[in-house]
């Protein structure tokens, strides 16, 4: 059988940058969630997208859970979330014993839909937060989305685990909302194996984010521990990797884009194939390229023609209010999201691609039609 083509797989560079700086805190014995890669990571991070201060975490799943801390969310507050999202988005509104109330998608972004959201707070004036979403690389409607938030002064936190590299109208996601979070899990356009960041022009903000997450130990000569903490630091190792991978961006970002381009030229004359929304607004990353289907082939039939052709590819995110675990809480929209969820599919985005892998992929699909 042919080689597997993943659909989003690390990706080292080839200039071995990451090796360099694991190897510097090998030989400095920085090992521990401390040390020069994790206070350079958090410098290089913010200045590359832009941000007053970062805190580099054990995942972008953490990251979340401390700016819902840091927006004050607690017990029984209602915090607005995308239904159209991976679980991580969602969960860390549970861990704070929140009320998630999932909105919905419009069709021009594929991201929280704005007028959904101006719904929801007249349903439920009384917010905590609104979490937004930059799904698979593409932007949200940001300028709709913080006016809303504005006028009812509810704190926004934008989950950019997927756009990290994406604009909006020349300025980076992750870095309009009160907080942003980045996250380099494995699949992301550049991982550190697993980690995230937590983003935000409130260094103070950052500052008591980076104490709960060192297990909120207070400065003293013995362990005193004055408020909940919790293990959430990035080890310096993993940070070296980041440092690495950040140096690399900008080219991952345009291989994403090739990508893009080449599924657009060869696939899109083909009945009943959408493309991700484009936006003029909108400079995205390309991270999963990603289409609709409308026509007689269905996502589950293309799914397994290119299983069978050891290819990679997935569903779109399951909307959180179809979830079991979720099923109890409130859904605002009109069900767009539903519509992706049941047509949409993700197609291999990996960055190591060559163009016979690609023309592999688009081969396998052209056979359904």
């Amino acid at each position: 059988m042919s080689n597997r083509i993943f659909l989003s797989s690390p990706h080292m560079s080839d200039e071995g940058y990451e090796l360099q700086y694991v190897k510097e805190a090998f030989e400095t014995n920085w090992i521990a969630p401390l040390g020069e890669n994790v206070n350079q990571f958090e410098k290089e991070l913010a200045t590359k997208v832009g941000a007053e201060a970062a805190a580099a975490l054990s995942s972008g799943t953490a990251a979340i859970h401390l700016a819902l801390r840091a927006a004050g969310v607690g017990k029984g507050d209602i915090v607005f979330c995308p239904t159209l999202t991976f679980a991580a988005t969602a969960n860390p509104i549970i861990y704070q014993n929140a009320v998630p109330v999932f909105i919905d998608s419009d069709e021009e972004t594929w991201n929280m839909c704005p007028k959904a959201l101006e719904g929801a707070f007249k349903k439920y004036p009384n917010v905590k937060a609104v979490i937004v979403v930059h799904l698979y690389g593409l932007s949200a409607n940001m300028d709709e989305i913080m006016e809303i938030c504005n006028r009812y002064n509810v704190p926004v936190i934008e989950d950019a685990a997927e756009s990290l590299g994406t604009y909006y109208k020349g300025k980076h996601t992750g870095t309009f909302g009160d907080y942003g979070i980045f996250s380099f899990n494995g699949n992301k356009i550049i991982t550190t194996s697993g980690g995230g960041m937590l983003v935000s022009n409130n260094e103070e903000r950052v500052a008591k984010a980076r104490f709960w997450a060192t297990q909120s130990r207070d400065t003293a000569r013995h362990y005193q521990h004055s408020e909940l903490g919790f293990n959430y630091r990035m080890s310096n190792v993993v940070a070296g990797i980041g440092r690495g991978q950040l140096k690399v961006l900008d080219q991952r970002v345009e291989k994403k884009k090739y990508i893009y381009g080449f599924y657009k030229k060869e696939l899109g004359s083909l009945e009943g194939v959408q493309f991700m929304p484009e936006n003029e607004w909108d400079q995205p990353n390309y991270w999963l390229s990603s289409i609709v289907l409308t026509g007689k082939v269905k996502p589950i039939d293309l799914m397994d023609a290119l299983e069978k052709e050891n290819i990679e590819s997935r569903s779109v995110w399951k909307p959180m209010h179809l979830q079991p675990f979720f099923k109890e809480y409130d859904f605002v929209g009109s069900g767009v999201a539903e519509i992706l969820f049941e047509n949409g599919v993700c197609l291999p985005s990996d960055t190591k691609m060559t163009d016979e892998d690609l023309h592999r992929v688009v081969e396998t699909i052209k056979k359904l039609w």
